[in-house]
């Protein structure tokens, strides 16, 4: 068995690299993964957004609606200070509008920003893998050249 143990050692630390490889490949593919569904997540705040401002404005609608029923229903005309309040509504409903806006892209940004992220951290798991496969090969080119010498001379003398 003491001959055929260098090559074990070195077999080993192949395989080592191979399943190091492969682990890397996983790890990379599982962060892309992730980035993927984050960037879904994305698009679906920017649909709720849509859908969150159609509702508003909806509700605004009828609000306004409600407001120049009792206006006209009180027997005043709409100018004046009906008129100011109804552009006050609107004016505070296009700020709510922006404001739901922002927030919306704030947190798309946001997402998109942990996509990368996400994408970064399974690059870094790839090289990390590659590295960790490489250390592993120059084990086993170690074992080997500790055990048997090199071509330019030196190595074990017991041979």
């Amino acid at each position: 068995m003491g001959a055929a143990t260098p090559f074990i050692v070195a077999g080993t630390s192949l395989i080592q690299a191979k399943n190091a490889t492969e682990i890397g490949k996983f790890n990379q593919k599982v962060f892309d993964r992730n980035a993927v569904v984050l960037e879904q997540e994305s698009e679906r705040i920017k649909q709720k957004t849509a859908y969150d401002i159609a509702q508003f404005d909806r509700k605004f609608a009828t609000l306004q609606s409600s407001v120049k029923t009792r206006i006209l229903k009180s027997g005043a005309e709409l100018s004046g200070t009906a008129l100011k309040i109804l552009r006050s509504n609107a004016e505070e409903a296009e700020i709510q509008r922006n404001v739901i806006d922002y927030n919306s892209k704030v947190e798309q940004a946001r997402k998109i920003e942990e996509a990368n992220f996400a994408r970064i951290k399974g690059t870094m798991a790839r090289s990390r893998s590659r590295m960790q496969a490489l250390g592993y090969i120059a084990s086993a080119g170690t074992s080997l050249l500790t055990n048997f010498g090199n071509p330019y001379g030196g190595g074990n003398t017991n041979a």
